[in-house]
Order: C-alpha cells, then sequence, then structure tokens
C-alpha cells in the first residue's frame, strides 16, 4: 500500500487496519519530489514520514516509492496484493490504476480497492496542511529544496491574486502524471503594465510589495521577485531584508544602472552596463544583509543583450558568483537559443553547483527536459498570462463594440462562477 500523506488522520488509520488483516503489510512512501509533482509539497520529509509508518502496529516494512508510478515498486516487490482506496478509478489517476491493474495481473497478483474517505473533518486538516505552507519562512526555503529534489523547477508569472490563483491551481494530467508549475515570478515588466505603467523603475517598491501580499494572502508556492537593477546598493540591502520577511525565496537582480529600460529593447535605446566591480559590491552588501540561509540573491547578465559577447558573459558570472551570487540568470533577445546554450555549456564546464536560471521568451522552441539536460536550474516563462490577458480583453472589447452588445462575446467567456470557485473561502 503506497502513502503520500504527511499527516495521517482517521481514514489513513482505519484503512491500514484493513490492509493489515489481508497479510504482510509493506507500506511505500511516496519520495518527496514523487509527492511534489502531483499534490502539494510535503510539509514533512520522506525520512521522517517513513519512520511514521514504521511506528505503527500492522506495517511490517516500509520502503520508499522513488516515483509517483507504481512501476518499479511492483516490479521488484511483487506483491499478492495491492491496497488502494477507490477514489483512483475516475479521474486522472485511472491510468495510474489500470497500469497497476496489468502489473499485477501479469505474476497472478491481484488489487483490492476500499472506499475512500471524505469526511469534511480530513478536509479540514488539509487545508490547516496548506496554511502552514503559505507561511514566510516555510515559502521562503522550498526553492532550494524543490531544485534539490528535481534538478529544475518551472516558474510561471503571476501579477495580481487572480493570476496568483492559476499559477497555484492549474494543472496538467497525462499518463497517470501530473505537471504544475513550482511557483511564481513577480515581474517587474508586468507589475507597471498592470498599473498602466512603463518599465523603467517607475512603480516604487512599497507598491511592488503589495503585489507579493496580494500573492501571499491567497497561494502557498515560492516566489522570485524581478528587483530590476537593485536600485541603489544603499537601497537594496532594505529590499532583501523586506523581501526576506514577506517569504520570497529569491531576487535577480541585473547587471545594469541608471535610468532601467526594458531588455526587449536592447541597444535600441540607450542602456548602461553597471562595471563588474560596481555590481559585484551590490551583490556583497545584499548577502550581508540577508538574514536567512534559504534566501538568494540571483545575478542576470546583460552582456548578451548589449551585444558585449560571450567573454564578458562569463567574466561577469564568475565575478558575480566570487561576490556571493547564489545564482546566475543569463538573457538574450535573439530567436536562436545557440548563445545561451553555448553560454550554459561553457559555464557548467567551470561551475557545476551555482543556479543557472534561463527566461526562454524570445526562444521558445527548447523543452525543459533540454534545458534540464544542460544543467539548468530554474526556468521562468516571464510573462505569458499578461500577454494572455491583454489580447482577450480587447477582443471582448472589440466584439461588445462591434455587436452592440455582449451576447456574442458570452461564448469566449468563463463564467464568474467558475472564477469564483478559484478563490479560495480561506486559505
Amino acid at each position: 500500500m503506497a502513502f503520500s500523506s504527511d499527516i495521517l488522520h482517521g481514514g489513513h488509520m482505519a484503512i491500514l487496519r484493513k490492509a493489515a488483516r489481508l497479510g504482510k503489510l509493506t507500506v511505500g512512501v511516496l519520495s518527496d519530489e514523487a509527492v511534489a509533482s502531483y499534490k502539494r509539497y510535503p510539509l514533512v520529509p520522506c525520512e521522517e514520514r517513513m519512520a511514521l509508518f514504521r511506528n505503527i502496529k500492522g506495517v511490517a516494512r516500509v520502503v520508499e516509492q522513488k516515483e509517483f508510478s507504481y512501476k518499479n515498486v511492483l516490479e521488484e516487490l511483487r506483491p499478492d496484493i495491492v491496497v488502494h482506496g477507490d477514489n483512483w478509478r475516475t479521474g486522472f489517476l485511472q491510468p495510474l490504476r489500470a497500469e497497476v491493474l496489468d502489473l499485477v495481473a501479469s505474476y497472478g497478483g491481484r488489487l483490492v480497492e476500499f472506499p475512500y474517505s471524505s469526511d469534511q473533518k480530513y478536509k479540514e486538516v488539509e487545508d490547516r496542511s496548506r496554511l502552514e505552507l503559505s507561511l514566510p519562512d516555510n515559502r521562503r526555503n522550498r526553492l532550494k529544496k524543490l531544485i534539490g529534489m528535481k534538478g529544475l523547477v518551472r516558474f510561471m508569472e503571476a501579477h495580481d491574486g487572480i493570476s496568483g490563483l492559476v499559477v497555484e491551481n492549474t494543472m496538467v494530467h497525462d499518463g497517470g502524471r501530473s505537471y504544475q508549475f513550482d511557483g511564481m515570478w513577480v515581474s517587474s515588466l508586468c507589475d507597471s503594465t498592470a498599473k498602466g505603467k512603463p518599465d523603467i523603475e517607475l512603480v516604487d517598491m512599497t507598491s511592488r510589495f503589495r503585489t507579493i501580499d496580494d500573492l501571499t494572502e491567497v497561494t502557498t508556492k515560492p516566489i522570485i521577485f524581478d528587483g530590476d537593477t537593485g536600485g541603489l546598493t544603499e537601497h537594496f540591502v532594505y529590499t532583501v531584508r523586506s523581501l526576506e520577511k514577506l517569504g520570497v525565496s529569491a531576487v535577480i537582480i541585473e547587471d545594469k544602472k541608471g535610468l532601467k529600460r526594458n531588455s526587449l529593447f536592447g541597444t535600441e535605446v540607450p542602456q548602461t552596463q553597471a562595471t563588474i566591480e560596481e555590481f559585484c559590491t551590490k551583490i556583497a552588501a545584499g548577502k550581508r544583509a540577508q538574514k536567512s540561509a534559504d534566501f538568494m540573491i540571483i545575478a542576470r547578465i546583460e552582456s548578451l543583450i548589449l551585444e558585449k559577447g560571450m567573454d564578458d558573459a562569463l567574466a561577469r558570472a564568475r565575478a558575480f558568483v566570487a561576490a556571493g551570487a547564489d545564482g546566475i540568470m543569463i538573457h538574450s533577445r535573439k530567436k536562436d537559443p545557440s548563445e545561451i546554450i553555448t553560454f550554459v555549456k561553457t559555464f557548467r564546464a567551470e561551475d557545476e553547483k551555482t543556479l543557472l536560471v534561463v527566461v526562454p521568451t524570445s526562444f521558445p522552441s527548447v523543452t525543459e527536459a533540454e534545458w534540464k539536460a544542460l544543467g539548468v536550474n530554474v526556468i521562468i516563462y516571464a510573462n505569458h498570462l499578461m500577454r494572455a490577458e491583454v489580447p482577450a480583453m480587447r477582443h471582448t472589447a472589440e466584439t461588445i463594440l462591434r455587436c452592440h452588445r455582449a451576447e456574442e462575446a458570452d461564448s469566449d467567456l468563463m463564467s464568474f462562477k467558475e472564477i469564483i470557485r478559484l478563490i479560495p473561502d480561506t486559505l
């Protein structure tokens, strides 16, 4: 019998007792990565969950189940009986159930299913667990843990509470597996755009912190904050401390100075890159200011954007890491990803540990698996929800103006009942 739960309630204990009556019971405890791949991040690490089951009467053996799929563990153990609740007969878990049925049939085993416990008090236990995940300390330390478990994580931009809920709750099921975003990117471009203002660091930090507040009130996933240039070094140290208190996992700052202009403009507008020494001073000051070991400062290198060349980008990366940067973000406007790939390969040949971040807005054809194979740790989909939102709103507005009524537009719109279902009564 396999378990992904980190908090055991009466329903779990009841099904464990039933399973123990069938024979010598082995409990498979899903690894942290397996749990995080299809539901919320586990509050209790796998080792502690395994120890918990070892101390339950009727459990003869406890093993780690490293994958969401049962295939490997069943082929190794070949149990006579697999026990599960009947909740996987419908929904996205159906392919997983079909896989188990085929496997146990191949060697003469059988599947036993017991009614799934859906008592309201068990839902309240899960709600309390989600609340724990939303607390600043629990949220902030999760990014490092996720990267350690998965190697590569995917972040999607969120610019308000409802877009945060979309990132939090969107999940795709394919072949018995689930895919979801690991966290949220709070982009200065999207934050500014949502307010109808240019992306020139015009929106002050107090306003940007309010966006973080809106997100943390309704979501649980980690946050990476776009810190633009970081501002004056003297100001940046306070930004770091404020972000830590809010539960943000990392800030990314770019090595430019003066009036910030969006990187999409490249060399079309005047942009000044800070010297290596200037930016190293800012990184070092930020690292001295932080109070938790979990928070990360990631240096964004603009050399390829500003056409300063690969050697300059790599020299800056080495210097920024030496100054204390926890990660390097490399960016490019080119649709051909070859220069980003060259940078990643060259940097990884020298440095196997420092986090690498890419934002594949201009070069979206490379898959996540390909980035992971190259050694990238974080993929940020930096502005996609905002880019989806604006054309949809404009299309609706034009349709109503053209038809002089709303009926024709309604077929493209989500009902407010569906939208409201995204919004939790409590976290």
